[in-house]
């Protein structure tokens, strides 16, 4: 506070996001600076002046429109997990059985999860990293896990469009046919089986092929070992695989390395501004892969054999529903369809204005993709009605597992579609963008976690920080592709993102904000927020719900742990499974290990380490502070009504909070000696 020649006393303040400036010629007492604004009834209104924020610090960006978070809501929670995760998981749990357990887990844990990161990422104005801490400071640790697990996640999801690159590249390489459809190629092997629609002429050609003991559960048979051209395409084309880890990494397969650069780069021109400036971007991501879908759902519903597909769809077996690994991929399928755990949602949410409705945006969100999961499985199964239907086997045996299953399945439909290589060329775009906008999302969900938790250095140089982030990226992202590659991508696919490190990250942030931070206070700050309180099925689900379905499947998984596999028969070695358990134990180390350098750290005695790290200690956004002011106000009976009154002789001085500041328009229409004390503000 100053004075001027005049004495004028000056009092600047936050209002609205805005600085408000206040001249009046009487100064302050001590106890009515920090909420209050003293004016005299009867004086000239002082005169506010608003100026805008154009200080040295750089603001937080915001999204250009509202439909611009909800279609990043989209495109961050549908990807190629819709498209092939979610039916592989249905087919092996018993069609309509997997269904119900899906539902359940949707509703119970995964939707209010799901609304829970969005809506405090919105309140805080914070990413992944930083929203726990200010929350719950001793489970600090979850941020960083949180993201170790992003981090990890980005390395190796970009290999993924690294190979639909190479595959989209590929498809215009021997026109009018497509690479994949021959056994002529420099990569088949004598072993290669290209087969027809004529069985008569597969049984002939079958009969020139070595037949091979192969034992499976102690039985063993006769069989002829054979390769379609898609198998051998993606391992000795694609991946140029070895015979496994212990073998080395080999040589770099450098197509593949220039593919890794294209995706990086194309990453990073989307969020080279932040999410806020790639808004359009995001439209046209989130609604391309529907565009492509509904044509191929359009022409996979004609093929015969497709009711086939669809009636083993929606088929229930009971049985099922007392296997516990139904369970457990349900609600598998939910944390890595939602994006949940990751650190994307808060990152998005941050980027919404304090008062947008983000809970009608979760809801339309996660419904969206449920039905995407429904569309996607619809399309599968009937696609996989008719490969049985051609190849003359059942739907199980149609099916490829592994890490590279979309690259084994849909090259193989579109041979069998009029017109393969367009259908080749739409379907790679579509995957191309079901994994562009996933990783983009994810990439900024890293970005901004770290950012937020050191913004004095890193906020002005936030795009070199991204594009230093990304060529690191890419520099760790080379080895998986090397001729070893794949089996390094499958130990990072199994370990570090999925299992016991993301189930660990999602159960401790449930609990921060459920338990520590408080169900009922997180009700409040949806309440300040939307204007609308959360009901008791909400309560419920934050409080005990997701938590207990958590620490279920988390426990399951432990004691049903077995080695990761590569395919059927390869196994990896002692040392490559410890390699992996590593990656898990170095996200969920955070966890415990900060919460024991906190009680170790701080100066107080343990005890009271443990309740000061139990306290939230929230930085507020502006509007944040506003509201909880507006809501308390509320509570205790706090409700403004100016009318225009006769000035009372000798009134006392009027005192007005800072948010009433903007019910007072100007002094022509509300003049202040027509105030009257208990009328105006019922205070």
């Amino acid at each position: 506070m100053t004075t001027s020649k005049d004495t004028t006393y000056i009092q600047t303040f936050d209002f609205a996001g805005k600085s408000i400036t206040l001249e009046d010629t009487e100064a302050m007492s001590d106890d009515e600076q920090d909420n209050f604004i003293e004016f005299k009834a009867g004086d000239k209104l002082p005169e506010i002046k608003v100026m805008d924020d154009s200080g040295d610090e750089p603001a937080r960006g915001e999204w250009g429109n509202k439909l611009d978070f909800l279609f990043s809501c989209i495109s961050v929670s549908v990807g190629l997990g819709n498209v092939w995760r979610f039916p592989y998981l249905c087919y092996k749990n018993g069609g309509g059985a997997f269904l119900i357990v899906y539902f359940i887990a949707m509703t119970f844990c995964g939707i209010p999860i799901f609304f829970q990161e969005v809506a405090m990422g919105q309140y805080l104005g914070s990413g992944g990293m930083t929203l726990v801490s200010q929350l719950c400071p001793i489970l600090k640790g979850v941020g960083i896990a949180t993201m170790t697990v992003v981090f990890f996640l980005d390395i190796y999801y970009c290999v993924i469009i690294a190979w639909t690159f190479f595959y989209l590249f590929s498809t215009f390489s021997s026109l009018p046919d497509l690479p994949w459809d021959t056994c002529d190629g420099w990569w088949n092997t004598e072993i290669c089986f290209r087969p027809s629609d004529n069985m008569t002429s597969n049984d002939i050609l079958l009969a020139g092929y070595k037949m091979h003991n192969v034992t499976k559960k102690g039985i063993t048979t006769l069989v002829r070992h054979t390769a379609t051209p898609v198998e051998e395409f993606w391992d000795h084309r694609v991946l140029q695989k070895n015979m496994g880890v212990e073998y080395g990494l080999g040589t770099v397969q450098w197509e593949l390395l220039g593919c890794l650069f294209i995706a990086w780069v194309c990453v990073y021109l989307i969020i080279a501004k932040g999410l806020h400036s790639s808004g359009k971007i995001i439209w046209f991501t989130a609604l391309f892969p529907y565009f492509v879908m509904f044509i191929l759902l359009f022409r996979a519903l004609t093929l015969p054999g497709a009711i086939d597909g669809l009636a083993y769809y929606v088929h229930v077996d009971w049985s099922k529903l007392l296997e516990g690994t139904t369970w457990i991929d349900g609600a598998t399928q939910i944390f890595f369809a939602y994006s949940v755990g990751m650190g994307a949602l808060p990152a998005l949410g941050s980027y919404n204005k304090f008062h947008h409705d983000c809970f009608k945006d979760a809801i339309i969100t996660c419904i969206v993709n449920t039905l995407t999961c429904l569309l996607a499985g619809v399309l599968v199964f009937s696609i996989l009605g008719y490969m049985a239907h051609i190849q003359e086997t059942t739907i199980h045996e149609v099916v490829n597992s592994g890490p590279g299953l979309v690259f084994l399945t849909y090259p193989d439909l579109v041979l069998s579609l009029p017109g393969s290589v367009l259908w080749a060329t739409i379907f790679f775009v579509m995957l191309l963008v079901l994994g562009v906008d996933s990783e983009f999302c994810n990439v900024e969900a890293l970005v901004t976690g770290i950012v937020d938790n050191w913004p004095d250095q890193l906020l002005k140089h936030r795009r070199k920080f991204t594009v230093a982030l990304c060529a690191l990226l890419f520099c760790l992202g080379i080895p998986l592709v090397t001729n070893g590659g794949i089996f390094m991508f499958q130990l990072m696919d199994f370990y570090s993102c999925s299992g016991m490190a993301l189930l660990w990250v999602c159960f401790f942030q449930t609990v921060a904000i459920g338990w520590v931070f408080g169900a009922q206070r997180f009700c409040d700050c949806v309440e300040q927020m939307t204007g609308h309180k959360p009901n008791i099925f909400w309560y419920l689900c934050w409080k005990f719900f997701a938590p207990m379905v958590m620490f279920a499947v988390f426990v399951f998984y432990c004691i049903s742990y077995t080695p990761v596999t590569y395919g059927h028969d390869y196994k990896y070695p002692k040392w490559a499974e410890w390699m992996g358990l590593c990656m898990s134990y170095s996200s969920m180390i955070w966890v415990p290990g900060y919460a024991i350098y906190y009680l170790l750290s701080q100066p107080g005695t343990l005890m009271q380490n443990l309740r000061q790290g139990m306290s939230p200690n929230m930085t507020l956004r502006k509007e944040a502070n506003i509201a909880i002011k507006l809501q308390q106000n509320l509570r205790d009976g706090f409700t403004p009504n100016i009318k225009r009154m006769q000035t009372l002789a000798k009134p006392p001085p009027l005192h007005v909070s800072e948010s009433g500041v903007g019910l007072l328009r100007d002094n022509s229409e509300y003049e202040m000696g027509n105030l009257r004390r208990d009328d105006s503000f019922n205070i």
